[in-house]
């Protein structure tokens, strides 16, 4: 049937619009934009106006966008969930809601606003030019225009401030504060008694037929992944440039006509001596300075040995003057220009004339030179191969990739003519349908994985169509051998399935002797524990799980020393003893750090319940529940 398709595609285009034509003449349009009506429909309402399906189904791609950015090997099918969409349904609506209040109480951004905020905040420095204009490259390196920079920072700043104009105006009481921050720092007297399961694991022996009986009923922890054996090939630049021949004399001559760029960067390490004469000081002080210095070069001539000593006593600059002068080793453009140029100038050992610059008078000692050797030529030859061959590869693929796409496609039973053609090389790997772990290249690629794992190319052995798997590569992969999804024997797995079985059983074992000894407590009150007392709090749990401080915390003591069990399931159970609370010291600096934490938790607060009512005053509706797009096909079949 394939192969019919791909043989006879000029003939099924003309047979297809005979059908679908006449279906528009007698049908009309109404059948087609039933497809469009899910896009548009209304998934929210915020005053008045609607928030659509497709804005919704963008803003979760480019949000599952931004998350494979920063994470590229993540499967991006976690994301289409109905808790994911419904995020970021959530900021969508929340984006709105401030947008609109904005508009509604006139909260609108000056240019003046808009302008001292660019130049004064420090999370601007990056793309601040230095005379305090933006820097254009910048944004254009990013995709932005400084028209549409200005824009959205005006939008951001707009919507920033209708909130911080309630969560910075929050005045919460100091006996409020005073009591949350104590409850937050309260510290208790315990002692604790550990029943951790791992210790408890080397005294158990499964039977066979637990085993058995815990794999029947957890197979699913046991599947293999399905997986393909696969050969693939690869067009991109680096393909190609190995198909680049390149002349042993061009080569050559380009590495003496740049042969700069093959020098390591010249650097001199100087020493000096500063005597103050900026150009705003008066003529007749410029002067005694300048005889100043001149009476020192005499001197450090006179006795060049002692050039950091007289640098020490005599020069005004106070970085420097302490190491006798020495500014260490320096390349071009790190000093000014006079001194620059009298420093690289000159040979170690030397001492230079006067050196007049901005700042005054300097008198400069060489101490060494380093740099400035060329690479040998077969050093380099490889990096100019490179640099030679991108330029002609660039070429080849521009002129192969559209070959390369028509070719694993038409003779699609074989990725052989297309390597024939272009020189290419077959390589082999076995994959499945995510990434592996420290994946790189085209096997880390979800687009290319996805077409290997299509119906076409596992059941049917053909290749797949060319994936772009980055910049300048096109891949095309055929699946030689495929195995599926399935549950892997007892025998294969028995290790893993004796580990989980022992770990339930001491997870068991231990809440059982836990509870155990809990209850003993509580039955003789008197009975003591040999585990020494602790005191433990939020800010220093004492190495103890957060479980079980926030247990022993939460105790009623009032009526005297409280026992309690924490069961921390996997890990074991924990019995603790909890005998009374512990004051803090006045001083202590962490009385001030949750007060301050404690008020900000109350700002943030305030500000979410005026968020909240914003939403009331602005009629927000969520039209329908969120589903994903996998669903949403479905429930159109």
């Amino acid at each position: 049937m394939f192969d019919f398709v791909r043989s006879h595609t000029k003939l099924l285009q003309f047979i297809l619009v005979l059908l679908i034509f006449p279906s528009f003449v007698f049908f009309g349009i109404q059948g087609y934009s039933s497809f469009t009506d899910a896009s548009n429909a209304a998934v929210a309402k915020v005053g008045g106006g609607e928030i659509k399906q497709s804005e919704l189904d963008q803003a979760h791609k480019e949000q599952v966008m931004r998350m494979q950015q920063q994470m590229p090997n993540v499967d991006t099918k976690m994301f289409d969930t109905p808790e994911m969409k419904s995020r970021t349904l959530d900021s969508l609506v929340r984006e709105r809601v401030l947008r609109t209040a904005v508009v509604k109480e006139n909260l609108l951004i000056s240019n003046d606003r808009l302008e001292r905020l660019f130049k004064t905040d420090p999370q601007f420095a990056s793309i601040r030019m230095p005379d305090g204009r933006i820097n254009r490259d910048f944004l254009s390196a990013r995709g932005m225009t400084v028209e549409g920079f200005e824009q959205q920072l005006r939008d951001d700043l707009a919507k920033r401030q209708v909130l911080e104009g309630v969560s910075s105006s929050v005045l919460p009481g100091q006996a409020a504060v005073g009591s949350a921050a104590s409850a937050l720092l309260e510290q208790r007297e315990v002692q604790v008694q550990a029943f951790f399961a791992r210790e408890l694991e080397k005294t158990l022996n499964p039977t066979d037929a637990e085993l058995e009986a815990y794999y029947k009923d957890h197979q699913s922890q046991f599947r293999s992944q399905e997986e393909a054996r696969i050969e693939y090939v690869v067009l991109d630049l680096d393909a190609l440039k190995k198909q680049v021949v390149l002349g042993e004399d061009d080569l050559k001559a380009y590495y003496k006509n740049n042969l700069q760029r093959y020098s390591t960067p010249e650097e001199r390490h100087a020493a000096h001596i500063l005597i103050n004469a900026p150009e705003s000081m008066a003529a007749a002080e410029r002067e005694k300075a300048k005889a100043k210095a001149e009476a020192l070069l005499a001197e450090a001539r006179k006795n060049p040995a002692g050039f950091a000593e007289l640098a020490k006593k005599n020069s005004d600059d106070k970085g420097s003057a302490a190491n006798g002068g020495d500014l260490d080793f320096f390349g071009r453009g790190a000093m000014v220009k006079p001194f620059e140029d009298a420093a690289f100038s000159m040979k170690p050992g030397e001492i230079s004339n006067l050196v007049e610059s901005e700042f005054g008078y300097h008198i400069i000692k060489l101490l060494e030179a380093r740099g400035g050797e060329a690479k040998p030529f077969e050093a380099v030859r490889q990096q100019i191969v490179d640099e030679q061959s991108k330029p002609k590869a660039q070429e080849l693929y521009a002129a192969s990739a559209e070959q390369f796409t028509n070719m694993v496609y038409e003779q699609s039973d074989s990725l052989q003519p297309v390597i024939d053609k272009l020189k290419l090389v077959k390589a082999e790997a076995t994959v499945q349908r995510n990434p592996k772990p420290g994946a790189t290249g085209p096997l880390a690629s979800p687009k290319l994985l996805e077409k290997v794992f299509s119906t076409d190319a596992v059941q049917n052995k053909r290749n797949t169509d060319a994936v772009e798997t980055g910049t300048n590569q096109l891949v095309s992969a055929r699946v030689i051998e495929h195995k599926p999804e399935r549950v892997l024997p007892l025998a294969e797995v028995r290790e893993r399935v004796l580990a989980a079985v022992k770990a339930q059983q001491a997870s068991a074992l231990a809440k059982k002797e836990g509870e155990a000894r809990v209850a003993a407590l509580k039955k003789s009150p008197e009975e003591a524990m040999s585990q020494p007392a602790i005191v433990v709090s939020r800010t220093d749990p004492k190495q103890q799980p957060r479980p079980v401080v926030e247990a022993v915390l939460r105790a009623d003591i009032s009526k005297g020393p409280a026992v309690l069990g924490v069961d921390l399931g996997d890990q074991g159970y924990v019995v603790a003893r909890v005998a009374k609370r512990v004051d803090r010291e006045a001083t202590d600096p962490r009385n001030e750090d949750a007060k301050s934490f404690v008020a900000q938790a109350l700002a943030a607060a305030e500000s979410e319940a005026y968020y909240d009512a914003l939403k009331r005053r602005y009629k927000v509706k969520i039209e329908k529940p969120v589903v994903t797009a996998e669903a949403a096909s479905a429930a159109t079949k």
